[in-house]
């Protein structure tokens, strides 16, 4: 303490050296003194006290210790005299076993007296508490039976202890009504529970107190349980296992509001699965909210409720779809329902709801169908999606064939190519498919497409047939329909527009960028309508032609027939109409119909209808051959008929000038030049040329064929071939003598 008081002396001195540097501050020299002064007695007055307490604990401690162990010593003592009277007084123990028997019952009768204000009592608290299940005061209710309760099963403890058999002394009264008082609270409480979500709403407090009641019930039936365990003992109804029959009623409570979500049916809305599906989603969404928010703080943490109700949720769905899926859906409900399973249920609209999905991780759930059930429902929604699409073509070519037969032209596009509603009915179709599809996976989508392809390459087979059948038709009575030409024009036009569709079909819901067996198939089919659509045309346009063509190269032709102006106006007439087809089948058409006419044309010489009979008129017939091939080529030039006429409509020319030729030495050249220009002219159709020419002797014609056969002609260049197609018809015993007769006549003049 003298060690403390010189520092904090040394202290106060340094502080008023440094005060008293100036002579201002002298004055002040007493009263620093008193207030340091003041201040060290202070400290050594808080030091003495410190001291004081310190040793004032030390002796109260050492007394202390001292009389314990005073205490110890005698409790020493007392346990040793216990121990030796306890020795000496075992064999008396064992005699007291009458007592011992007398206590017992001496306890089961203060049991007994204890409550007997119960028992008589019985009739009044069972009222009461009626009363109060009645009035939904649940808490004070249980409070009351939780009293009869304890009070029979003391009452029965002690019966069973006496190991009595005489049920006459059990108290008969109270355990039935006990009973019934127990059951029916549960029922309230069950009551509560199944409307759990309303009661949540409007009165919590209910909610809390049917927990609570249920948390007194649990501990009670550990109590009796671990009693047992004891004694052996456990009262009737025990344990009565609320909790476990309250998780049951909650349980089915989410099973019958998942199952009362059905509203209408079928019979009266077609729209009945889809409106249920809705209808469920906003229940299970909705609850859930209410159980996160509301429902949570009613029940203990430890009962983890939302998780709970979570999944009694997912299996009360999965349960229902599953019912559903067993049902005998039609294809639209099919898709309806596992787009739902697959797709919304997990989703943010659902389940995957970011206020859900916060607290349970959705894709931890298992899935709500087997996956063999929805393989089963994708293999029955193909099975029947293949027989009602097979029916919609149906219809839909059936209704496009009565269109065939209108008296009115067919629609254009914006392009004015003449067109029908068939393709767009059909692809709207396989779009609307396709699109559902797509909402179930890719690979169910892949699946839908190429059943939509296979469908359309046996519908195209049809649609071919069904052309042939209408060209035939046609053909019985050519009048009719009045608009056939147009008509066929569309089917021509359809094939092009199916061909874009599919292309169009295959980029937007196809990743597979091979093609397929289909692909090849339908190409291939839409090529042959298309193609035999166009021969079905210049059929109908040579038919016109057919009486003007049969004029070409006889006696009325060199005397001046205007059967090739004619076969021009018919041809530019039609193909007014034909400019309506599309590319690349209308200039595909064009060329077609120039090498027809050539064809024709040509057949026309083959045919040996004129010979003739001096130079004036092989000049005149060679010249109008040449004027009209010019026609032809003026004509088709005009109908863009493409690079081939000039080659086409020069076989008419190069016949010509075989004709033409005045000097028959000469004429093997001709002839020559002929064949190096079109290789694939037979050895008959020489022949023909000039027969018809008139004046070329047998010797002359076996000469120039000889002289072909043994030297091979040099080919100019690419040919189309025209004669291939060209056939020369038999030359009979009367044409040869008349041919002959005509040779005899010519060499005696």
């Amino acid at each position: 303490m003298e060690e403390t008081s010189r520092e904090a002396v040394a202290t106060a001195v340094q502080r008023v050296a440094g005060m008293l540097q100036r002579s201002d501050q002298l004055d002040k020299v007493e009263q620093y003194r008193r207030r340091e002064a003041r201040k060290k007695a202070s400290v050594e007055a808080r030091l003495k006290a410190a001291i004081q307490s310190q040793l004032d604990g030390v002796r109260t401690g050492l007394t202390q210790l001292h009389s314990a162990l005073l205490d110890v010593k005698d409790i020493q003592s007392s346990l040793a005299d216990v121990s030796k009277d306890w020795r000496q007084s075992i064999n008396t123990i064992e005699n007291l076993k009458d007592v011992k028997d007398a206590v017992v019952q001496h306890s089961q009768l203060a049991s007994a007296v204890e409550n007997l204000k119960n028992i008589f009592s019985v009739p009044e608290i069972v009222a009461d508490t009626q009363q109060l299940i009645e009035q939904a005061e649940l808490l004070q209710a249980h409070r009351k039976l939780m009293e009869l309760e304890c009070s029979r099963d003391d009452l029965m403890y002690e019966q069973y202890r006496m190991d009595s058999k005489n049920t006459k002394l059990f108290p008969t009264r109270l355990r039935p009504q006990v009973q019934g008082l127990s059951d029916e609270l549960a029922k309230q409480l069950w009551m509560v529970l199944q409307r759990a979500m309303v009661t949540v709403r409007r009165d919590p407090t209910m909610l809390v107190s049917v927990v609570r009641i249920i948390e007194r019930e649990e501990k009670i039936d550990r109590r009796m349980v671990d009693r047992k365990k004891q004694t052996g003992f456990i009262p009737p109804g025990r344990p009565k296992q609320w909790k476990d029959k309250m998780f049951k009623v909650l349980e089915g409570t989410v099973s019958t509001r998942i199952e009362s979500t059905q509203a209408v049916t079928r019979e009266a809305d077609k729209m009945w699965l889809v409106r249920l599906l809705e209808i469920t989603r906003k229940y299970v969404q909705d609850d859930l909210i209410v159980v996160k928010n509301l429902m949570v703080q009613c029940f203990p943490p430890h009962y983890n409720t939302y998780n709970r109700f979570f999944l009694l949720y997912h299996n009360a769905v999965s349960t229902r779809v599953t019912e559903l899926a067993s049902e005998d859906l039609e294809a639209n409900e099919i898709v309806s329902l596992l787009t739902w399973v697959l797709n919304t249920y997990k989703s943010e609209e659902m389940m995957g709801h970011p206020e859900l999905s916060s607290e349970c991780d959705v894709h931890q759930l298992e899935p709500l169908l087997p996956q063999a059930v929805v393989d089963e429902l994708l293999s029955k929604y193909v099975k029947t999606f293949t027989s009602n699409i097979t029916g919609w073509l149906r219809k839909a070519l059936e209704t496009d064939k009565k269109d065939w037969q209108k008296e009115t032209e067919p629609e254009a596009d914006q392009d004015g190519y003449y067109q029908t509603t068939l393709p767009a009915i059909v692809f709207q179709m396989f779009e609307q498919n396709l699109q559902v599809a797509a909402q179930i996976d890719s690979d169910f989508r892949e699946q839908v497409l190429k059943l939509c392809l296979k469908q359309m390459n046996s519908f195209l087979v049809r649609y071919r047939e069904e052309a042939v059948t209408y060209k035939d038709e046609h053909l019985r009575d050519r009048q009719l329909p009045q608009c056939y030409v147009q008509y066929m024009i569309a089917i021509i036009n359809n094939c092009q527009t199916f061909r874009e569709s599919i292309n169009s079909l295959k980029r937007k819901y196809s990743q597979l960028s091979e093609p397929t067996e289909s692909d090849a198939a339908i190409e291939r089919t839409l090529s042959e309508v298309a193609k035999e659509g166009c021969q079905f045309l210049l059929d109908e346009v040579f038919l016109d032609l057919e009486h003007h063509l049969n004029e070409l190269l006889t006696k009325k032709w060199l005397s001046g027939s205007h059967a090739v102006d004619t076969i021009c106006v018919t041809v530019e007439d039609y193909f007014n109409d034909f400019n309506k087809i599309k590319k690349p089948f209308n200039q595909e058409m064009t060329s077609e119909a120039l090498r027809r006419v050539v064809v024709e044309y040509i057949k026309a010489v083959m045919q040996k209808r004129i010979t003739f009979r001096n130079a004036d008129e092989r000049k005149e017939g060679a010249e109008r051959m040449i004027k009209e091939a010019d026609q032809f080529k003026f004509l088709f030039r005009k109908l863009a008929a493409g690079e081939d006429t000039d080659q086409l409509c020069g076989a008419i020319a190069a016949i010509a000038e075989v004709f033409k030729l005045t000097d028959p030495t000469l004429l093997f050249l001709e002839v020559s030049t002929l064949v190096s220009k079109y290789p694939d002219i037979r050895e008959e159709h020489i022949q023909a040329l000039l027969a018809v020419r008139g004046d070329a002797s047998r010797e002359m014609r076996q000469m120039i064929i000889g002289t072909l056969s043994e030297n091979k002609v040099s080919f100019s260049g690419p040919t189309q071939p025209i004669f291939r197609d060209i056939t020369v018809p038999t030359i009979t015993m009367t044409t040869m003598t008349t041919m002959t007769s005509m040779a005899t006549a010519k060499l005696l003049k």
